[in-house]
């Protein structure tokens, strides 16, 4: 999530009550997760296993719960909880704004896009040319839709990331401070929902269909001219590449990367990363001639045992 305007780290220092450590001539310009953090960005990380991976990502500033040698052009903020003061810093930027009516006045809706009866569009949204959104849509506050793109009844676009930090007082929610970007031509059936980034972005790409059903969760990426059936579910954070096609019920898991123009058939679970190109079965996907001699070779099992201990 990038900040619309710089923020001086000696300014973020004061407003957190932290102790400032390394360049105090640093601005931040964004504030992210660990594996979204671009220059300029801001982290956080608590637990001391995971401070080198924090201290050597690409973001510009952490904040820290323990003292740390800084490296070289980087600022730490030494706070009690780290996670909190990320938090806090995300809400100031997108505070949270109840509606009050059913289409925001802050919504930018090009004159040629159709939107029925009891759609109701957050703060910040767009919605570009000849874009048609049928009745009972939510579409939530910062989503950017493109143009020519369909969206049937009952989708939800944009509902909070599922994303929680867990504490000794339960399961804590992060501020969904990220945004859905659905680009041209894109077809959303009937009951889908997509959740925002939790400070990224979640990316729809140009041509791509979606069936009914269907839940895409945060930071997700996919790509163009992709074709998901019915009840396809894909974790947060996962990468589809362009032309992928995923039959009904697929099931995909998070921080994956599936490839190019790969083929995954129905009610397959996917556990890892998977090759462009190939077509995929079962639990966990493998490739399909595989796993289809696999099951075949199943059926075949009674009949090996009796002769095997018939002798």
């Amino acid at each position: 999530m990038k900040f619309s305007t710089p923020i001086p780290v000696t300014e973020l220092a004061e407003r957190l009550g932290a102790e400032l450590i390394g360049d105090q001539s640093l601005q931040a310009t964004g504030i992210n997760e660990i594996h979204q953090v671009q220059p300029g960005d801001i982290t956080f990380v608590d637990v001391r296993k995971y401070f080198s991976k924090a201290l050597n990502s690409a973001a510009t500033i952490i904040l820290v719960n323990e003292h740390a040698k800084c490296p070289e052009g980087k600022a730490l903020l030494l706070c009690e909880n780290p996670f909190e003061a990320y938090n806090q810093l995300v809400l100031s930027e997108r505070p949270v704004q109840p509606m009050t009516a059913a289409i925001s006045e802050t919504a930018e809706i090009h004159p040629t896009a159709i939107i029925e009866p009891n759609v109701v569009i957050g703060h910040h949204v767009k919605i570009g040319a000849h874009t048609f959104v049928q009745s009972n849509v939510t579409i939530s506050e910062h989503t950017h839709i493109g143009a020519h793109v369909e969206i049937q009844s009952g989708s939800v676009i944009g509902s909070d990331a599922f994303y929680f930090k867990k504490t000794e007082a339960g399961y804590q929610p992060w501020r969904s401070g990220g945004r859905v970007i659905i680009e041209d031509r894109v077809r959303i059936g009937a009951g889908c929902t997509i959740n925002k980034g939790v400070s990224g972005d979640t990316i729809i790409g140009e041509g791509t269909k979606l069936d009914c059903q269907v839940h895409i969760g945060h930071d997700v990426v996919i790509g163009k001219h992709c074709l998901f059936a019915a009840q396809v579910g894909i974790g947060g954070n996962t990468k589809v590449e362009d032309e992928v096609v995923l039959y009904g019920q697929v099931g995909i898991a998070q921080n994956l990367v599936i490839g190019q123009k790969a083929v995954i058939l129905a009610k397959s679970g996917v556990s890892k990363n998977l090759e462009g190109e190939k077509v995929y079965f079962g639990y966990p996907a493998k490739e399909a001639r595989m796993a289809y001699r696999e099951l075949a070779a199943l059926r075949h099992l009674p009949e090996f045992y009796s002769e095997y201990y018939s002798k």
